[in-house]
C-alpha cells in the first residue's frame, strides 16, 4: 500500500501518521518527491483502514499495490533511484549513464592495469574483472580468487577506477571490503540466502537476471536485497536462454523499458554475455543506449584469442573505444531530441 501526502504537510502531522501506521504492525518507507511525499507500507496491510486515511486532510490518495515486489516498485518510489559509488563520480540512474568495462577474468596485474588504463581513457567509469569465475565445466579456469581481488584493488589504487566483481558465496564476503560494487551473477540470482546477506550491507549491488528467469522474478530477487535495508540495487539484463543458437543468449531489450516502467531502480545491459560474440556487441550496445539503459557492462581484453575466459565475446581496447564513442553519439541524439 502507498499513501500520497499533499505538498506542504506539516512535519508533526507526518510524524503522527507514521507512528500510528507502525503501531498497526507495518513498516514504512518515505520517498520525498518534488510535488508530493509517498509513504510506502510493507507488511500485512489488511488491518489498515484506507477510508480513515483517505479522510485525513493532508492525504492526497491511498493505493494498494497488487505486485508482490514493494520496495522495488515505482509506485512505492516514483522518482528514479540514483545509485552512487561512494568516493567516486560514478552513478547509475536518474539520467546518469555509466560504462563498466574490463576483462571477464583477472589473469595478472599487468593485464588488468593495461586494460583499466585503456578503458578509462575511452570513458569507462567502473572497472570489471572476475576473481571468482562460475564455469559450466569444472575443468575450466575458475579464477584467481583472493589473488584476483587483490589485483583489482591494486589496479584501483593505480588508476582511480572503482571496481566491480562477482561474489559466489556468503563466506567470501569479507574479501569484498575494498570492492565498490558487488555483482550477483545470473546463476546466483535466486540464491536467497546470499541476497539476504547482501541486504545487510551498505554497498551497491549489481543483480544480473538469470538465464531462465522472467522480469517479475528478477524484481523479487531485488526485493530480497532491499527488504534487508540495502536499497542500492542496479538491475542487469544479460540475455535469456531461448531456442536460438546463433547467439549465446537472446538479449531482451524490451526488459529495459518494462523494468523502468515497473521499477525505480537503474538498469544496465550486458551485450557481451548476451550475444557471446564480439562482432555483435557494438550494435546491441547502441540499441541498449537508444532504449534507455542506464549503463553498459562490456568485456574488454588486450589479447582476446589468448583470454582464459570468454575471449570470443571480448572486445579489444580499440574496439571498446569505438563502441564508447558511438554510444555517446546515440545518447547525445536522444537527449537533444
Amino acid at each position: 500500500m502507498i499513501i500520497a501526502l499533499k505538498k506542504g504537510i506539516r512535519a508533526e502531522e507526518q510524524e503522527r501518521l507514521i507512528q500510528w501506521l507502525e503501531s498497526q504492525g507495518v513498516r514504512t518507507h518515505i520517498s520525498v518527491g518534488e510535488f508530493q511525499t509517498i509513504v510506502g507500507l510493507v507488511g500485512d496491510t489488511t488491518r489498515i483502514d484506507t477510508d480513515l486515511i483517505r479522510g485525513l486532510e493532508f492525504v492526497e490518495g491511498v493505493t494498494r499495490i497488487s505486485e508482490p515486489f514493494k520496495k522495488a516498485n515505482r509506485k512505492f518510489h516514483p522518482d528514479d533511484t540514483v545509485v552512487r559509488v561512494e568516493g567516486t563520480d560514478a552513478a547509475f540512474g536518474g539520467g546518469a549513464f555509466q560504462l563498466i568495462a574490463g576483462p571477464c577474468s583477472v589473469e595478472s596485474e599487468a593485464q588488468v592495469e593495461t586494460i583499466a588504463r585503456s578503458v578509462k581513457a575511452s570513458g569507462a567509469g567502473v572497472l570489471r574483472g572476475g576473481a571468482f569465475k562460475p564455469r559450466t565445466s569444472p575443468y575450466d579456469f575458475q579464477g584467481l580468487h583472493e589473488e584476483g581481488i587483490r589485483i583489482l584493488s591494486e589496479v584501483k589504487k593505480l588508476t582511480g577506477l572503482p571496481i566491480i566483481t562477482e561474489i559466489m558465496d556468503i563466506a567470501h564476503l569479507p574479501l569484498f571490503e575494498d570492492v565498490d560494487i558487488i555483482q550477483v551473477g545470473a546463476r546466483n540470482m535466486q540464491n536467497f540466502e546470499l541476497l539476504k546477506e547482501l541486504g545487510r550491507i551498505r554497498k551497491p549491488i549489481l543483480l544480473k537476471r538469470g538465464l531462465a528467469n522472467n522480469i517479475k522474478e528478477l524484481l523479487m530477487s531485488a526485493e530480497y536485497i532491499m527488504a534487508g535495508g540495502n536499497e542500492q540495487v542496479i538491475l542487469c539484463e544479460r540475455g535469456v536462454r531461448t531456442f536460438e543458437t546463433y547467439t549465446r543468449n537472446t538479449l531482451d531489450l524490451s526488459a529495459v523499458a518494462v523494468l523502468h516502467e515497473l521499477s525505480h531502480l537503474p538498469v544496465v545491459v550486458d551485450p557481451s554475455h548476451a550475444t557471446g560474440a564480439a562482432r555483435y556487441v557494438k550494435p546491441m550496445a547502441l540499441a541498449a543506449a537508444a532504449c534507455g539503459a542506464d549503463g553498459l557492462m562490456i568485456e574488454v581484453h588486450n589479447d582476446p584469442p589468448r583470454a582464459l575466459c570468454d575471449g570470443p565475446q571480448s572486445l579489444t581496447p580499440e574496439q571498446f573505444d569505438d563502441v564508447a564513442k558511438a554510444v555517446r553519439k546515440v545518447r547525445d541524439a536522444i537527449l537533444n531530441d
